[in-house]
């Protein structure tokens, strides 16, 4: 059990742009670390007649379908209503790639990476298709479907959810600020300026590289997917410093 924070006259005040679990909370806690989560995007699934259409269309067919999102796989499997499709998946993230085992079935992920440039580097080096269908949403980023569509990979792209920047204007000074995209990235920074002694925690590269468009801050970047991963790299940070 690493050390408690017991030397510091006050406690680390963390901030989470996306909520996280209460156990991982408490962990944080335990350690002399409070955390407060606002979130700084909302997403919400597309709901109309031509895209339920299209998706209905595509469970009946043999696919190989992309998820970088949970939301998007969320969206996708509220369309399914009796026998699982018969899709060979790829996806990122330990989030993403639990809800795709639970809602499609156990075997149908033929390929997992920590980002979506990284995913699309993999479905090109596997060479199993020349098409394939990219569920995402309203902001997705550019990387994946431009390089599946250099290396000669038509990419049908289905947006399924929307995301809305979420505005606050914070009245507290934190230690450390928890990013989990660029969509919140993009979004806290519209009304919030830091202080030069917030360190920034990131998920990944494309976010780390986000907040170093905004802000001169420390970013510390942890590789793994997951959200508990991200809290684990902060507790760390604090508990090495200090």
């Amino acid at each position: 059990m690493p050390k408690k924070l017991e030397l510091l006259q006050n406690r680390i005040q963390i901030l989470s742009t996306r909520p996280i679990d209460p156990s991982q909370i408490k962990i944080a806690k335990d350690l002399g670390i409070d955390i407060d989560c606002l979130s700084f995007i909302e997403t919400t699934p597309i709901n109309d007649k031509e895209l339920s259409k299209k998706i209905k269309e595509l469970l009946l067919t043999e696919s190989i379908v992309v998820f970088t999102s949970m939301n998007a796989v969320d969206a996708v499997a509220s369309y399914i209503t009796k026998s699982k499709p018969d899709w060979k998946v790829y996806c990122i993230g330990i989030t993403t790639n639990k809800l795709v085992k639970h809602h499609f079935g156990e075997g149908v992920i033929i390929g997992t990476a920590t980002n979506a440039a990284e995913l699309a580097g993999l479905i090109v080096e596997d060479r199993m298709t020349n098409k394939l269908c990219f569920f995402c949403g309203d902001q997705r980023r550019e990387e994946l479907p431009n390089i599946l569509r250099n290396n000669g990979i038509r990419v049908n792209e289905i947006e399924v959810y929307q995301t809305k920047e979420v505005s606050h204007t914070l009245d507290k000074t934190y230690h450390g600020i928890l990013f989990f995209s660029p969509s919140a990235v993009s979004s806290f920074f519209k009304s919030n300026q830091l202080v030069a002694s917030t360190v920034l925690f990131s998920i990944g590269t494309t976010t780390a590289a986000e907040l170093a468009s905004k802000t001169i801050n420390k970013i510390v970047v942890s590789e793994l997917p997951g959200k508990d991963k991200l809290v684990k790299k902060m507790i760390d940070y604090f508990l090495d410093t200090n």
